[in-house]
């Protein structure tokens, strides 16, 4: 499923390039690539947009101290990005109308990109590799923090490649096209 959805992707640059084959070799190596117990592994995640008004939807993600996309882990036995991609931007957003975009009839992946996360507790620090989509709702006023500490915001991409810190998600953010 995720392998054939890399057949489709064309990354953009080398440095993409290498992020997709690290990828590549990870769903090769024959174990679980969605694991959270191996150095690095897969998650999913996706902008939320909503067309009309040229917005994007950010959340505040206070283990990173940043304003990102919505996404993360696959439940146990979950291996297709886009229904994880899904399936945590509703949980997350509480938009329960989010379906892929421009063309909900193809979803395409938008991004990958080997994100580092730092060390917390008893987790060490390991790697996600990223699969990234954009979504769209048509219920912008419907968004609701999952939790009073992950606070939403609705912003035009301008004001969002100001607001955040990752350069990886600046680059998602440049792939929006109106």
């Amino acid at each position: 499923m995720l392998s054939d959805a890399l057949d489709r992707f064309r990354p953009v640059d080398a440095t993409e390039a290498a992020d997709v084959a690290r990828l590549r070799d990870l769903l090769a190596g024959g174990g679980d690539a969605w694991s959270r117990s191996t150095p690095l592994h897969v998650t999913a995640s996706a902008l939320i947009v909503h067309s009309p008004s040229a917005r994007v939807l950010l959340r505040w993600h206070a283990r990173q101290e940043a304003w990102l996309q919505v996404g993360g882990h696959g439940d146990p036995g979950e291996t297709d990005p886009l229904d994880i991609a899904l399936r945590e931007g509703v949980e997350e957003t509480g938009l329960a109308d989010l379906k892929p975009w421009p063309d909900p009839a193809e979803a395409a992946i938008v991004h990958v990109v080997i994100v580092p996360v730092r060390a917390r507790g008893d987790e060490p620090a390991h790697e996600h590799a990223d699969v990234r989509f954009v979504l769209s709702t048509s219920t912008p006023e419907a968004a609701r923090p999952e939790k009073a500490d992950a606070p939403l915001r609705w912003l035009t991409v301008g004001e969002a490649l100001e607001l955040v810190t990752e350069a990886n998600l600046r680059e998602t953010l440049r792939r929006i096209t109106w």
